[in-house]
């Protein structure tokens, strides 16, 4: 039924309503279309081989980002940075949202001293919300 009849029946009465079903339906494949697209992209804009572990703990709330590259090299927020910049980020951040978020992601092959120190700059700028970035899948 395209819509429905007012307060008058028969063969001249007006529709007074719209059926909205179609564009409830148009709407929700485009925002699965762009869910499906929007990880395409960001997976492939970082270059980091992710650990892989068997549990998670979920996500977080929009989250600031610390990558670590293969090469040693920081991003803040997909961002190149220097450790200093780094610093004054995470500074920057933690006065506009003292509960921010951070999530360091590391390649496998970054020695666990680097990232333990990134976490500790995170630590000393004020951060008291992080976490380590995974691959969730079958852990070595």
């Amino acid at each position: 039924m395209a819509g429905t009849m007012g307060a008058a029946r028969g063969r001249g009465g007006t529709i007074s309503a719209i059926n909205v079903t179609p564009l409830v339906d148009v709407v929700l494949v485009l925002l699965i279309i762009l869910m499906v697209a929007s990880t395409y992209i960001v997976a492939q804009t970082l270059k980091v081989t992710l650990p892989r572990s068997k549990s998670t703990d979920g996500t977080a709330d929009k989250p600031q980002t610390v990558a670590i590259l293969k090469d040693g090299s920081l991003r803040w927020n997909d961002q190149p940075v220097t450790e200093p910049q780094l610093v004054t980020d995470l500074a920057a951040a933690v006065k506009a949202d003292p509960e921010v978020n951070v999530v360091v992601s590391a390649d496998e092959s970054v020695k666990h001293g680097r990232v333990v120190h990134i976490i500790d700059v995170a630590k000393q700028q004020g951060v008291t919300k992080f976490a380590i970035n995974v691959m969730a899948g079958a852990g070595e």
